[in-house]
């Protein structure tokens, strides 16, 4: 069984300005920083964060299943704003899917907003497809969200 669960926030800020977060591990730093009670902590394992790079994340303590997920960034596009990971171990791997791959892209809005669209693409096996309930866009909203507030934020005057 194949899948899909997408999600747009929209966020008062440019798509250049949100795309400068999500295209780069700064996207890491405001996980770390922002949301550790959330979505736990992503170490980086190697890498720049293009293409190949393996992230770790580390679920905060009560997560239900086993704690972790490690993930591989497989997409970064500057020219349409695009990134993707595949997890690889853990996660939702570990509940018994065979795929979860997470995209996000940046649209810009307009001159003072933009949209992140976050994509879930899962396939799990037919005889598990109760599974596919517990895929949803709540954690990655959140993710937007944050983002969003953390650019206003930033560009509001003392």
């Amino acid at each position: 069984m194949h899948g899909l669960v997408v999600a747009n926030t929209v966020v008062a800020a440019t798509a250049c300005s949100v795309w400068d977060i999500y295209g780069s591990l700064q996207v890491v730093t405001i996980i770390n920083t922002f949301m550790p009670h959330v979505l736990g902590t992503v170490k980086v394992l190697e890498g720049d964060g293009q293409v190949g790079t393996p992230l770790n994340v580390t679920f905060p303590p009560g997560t239900p299943g086993v704690g972790y997920m490690k993930e591989k960034i497989t997409k970064v596009n500057y020219k349409k704003r695009v990134k993707e990971t595949k997890t690889i171990e853990g996660g939702f791997l570990a509940l018994g899917f065979k795929r979860y791959i997470t995209q996000y892209k940046i649209i810009e809005n307009n001159f003072t907003s933009s949209i992140i669209r976050s994509t879930i693409k899962y396939e799990v096996d037919d005889k598990l497809s109760n599974l596919a309930s517990i895929v949803n866009t709540k954690l990655v909203e959140t993710l937007a969200e944050t983002v969003g507030k953390y650019l206003t934020e930033k560009k509001a005057p003392p």
